[in-house]
């Protein structure tokens, strides 16, 4: 219809040039007509790239990963990506049928799994596959990493805690399998223990939810002696602990000062506002995408990748009974 060769329609309509203006528009108006649209699955026959990339997530829920995937996907759009996402709802046969499914359909992947030991990797994603490693412990030549410093993060803030006069802190930790978990509680404990205070430490174990954090604050506040601040590993378990401290007529901070990990946007509109290790979560998203792409575009680069550790922030609120102020950790 637009009396043209298949090549012109393609340059035209990839904006690639090599045909006039006065053509590029009448190739435009008859694909708008015809109402057609490129095929994705075919070009991606040609071109070996289908222009899409790949996120497994342990979970979609709440505003961490929320604020993840923006990041991941503001920085895909930025480079004409597009993002295919999936969780593994916590389940190890789940993560593989997911790694399995986003095969051929992916120039690459993002994979952040609890169940992403070395074994896994080797049995579900193809060798040539690009992938990302968010927050794992696996350390191989094949894959890159990035990691935030979660134990640096909860050592800090124990160190504040101590610092402000909290000698009985209790940790409100995540799901056990969880490498942050592990790293932040690793953090709490060594943290105690530089103060001189290892033999206080109280880990409840949670899974990341308010409602963990509400019913696991409960049983601190009956735990003798009681403690004087509560650690939680993440901020909707803080939040879940100041609404059940509030329930219960104990004053925060004064009685029992609150804290968590991340800085999630509702972090800082809570009462009292709630301080926080800060990782900058968008970021994290977009660098992780970035050094993927970097790999998809270079695939023939051996050199050695590696890992990468993003650093956070003690961001201090009011939940603990001290004025607001950032400190970096790099």
């Amino acid at each position: 219809m637009a009396n043209v060769s298949v090549a012109s329609v393609s340059r035209a309509l990839n904006g690639h040039g090599g045909v006039t203006a006065e053509t590029q528009k009448r190739i435009r108006e008859v694909a708008t007509r015809l109402r057609y649209v490129p095929h994705s699955a075919a070009r991606s026959l040609i071109t070996r790239r289908t222009q899409t990339i790949g996120a497994l997530l342990p979970d979609l829920h709440g505003a961490f990963f929320s604020e993840l995937i923006r990041g991941i996907d503001l920085a895909a759009r930025a480079r004409g990506l597009y993002l295919l996402v999936s969780s593994s709802h916590g389940d190890a046969t789940e993560a593989a049928i997911a790694l399995r499914a986003m095969q051929g359909r992916v120039d690459g992947l993002l994979v952040m799994s609890p169940h992403a030991d070395a074994a896994f990797l080797d049995e579900n994603l193809p060798i040539v596959l690009p992938t990302v490693l968010i927050n794992s412990h696996v350390r191989s030549e094949r894959h890159a990493s990035l990691d935030v410093d979660d134990f640096g993060g909860a050592h800090a803030m124990v160190d504040h805690l101590v610092a402000s006069g909290r000698k009985r802190i209790a940790f409100i930790a995540g799901p056990e399998v969880n490498h942050d978990v592990q790293e932040r509680c690793r953090g709490y404990r060594e943290g105690l223990a530089a103060a001189g205070l290892g033999d206080t430490a109280v880990v409840l174990q949670g899974d990341f939810t308010e409602e963990a954090g509400y019913r696991l604050a409960k049983e601190a506040l009956a735990l003798s002696p009681r403690p004087d601040a509560i650690f939680a590993a993440n901020d909707m378990m803080a939040i879940g602990a100041l609404s059940a401290l509030s329930e219960a007529g104990v004053r925060t901070p004064d009685d029992i000062a609150v804290v968590g990990f991340d800085d999630i946007p509702m972090a800082r509109y809570v009462t009292p506002p709630l301080t926080t290790v800060r990782v900058r979560i968008a970021e994290l998203g977009e660098a992780a995408l970035d050094r993927l792409a970097q790999m998809i575009e270079s695939p023939d680069d051996d050199e050695p990748r590696p890992g990468v550790v993003v650093g956070t922030e003690l961001v201090v609120r009011a939940s603990c009974g001290a004025s607001d102020k950032v400190r970096r950790r790099d």
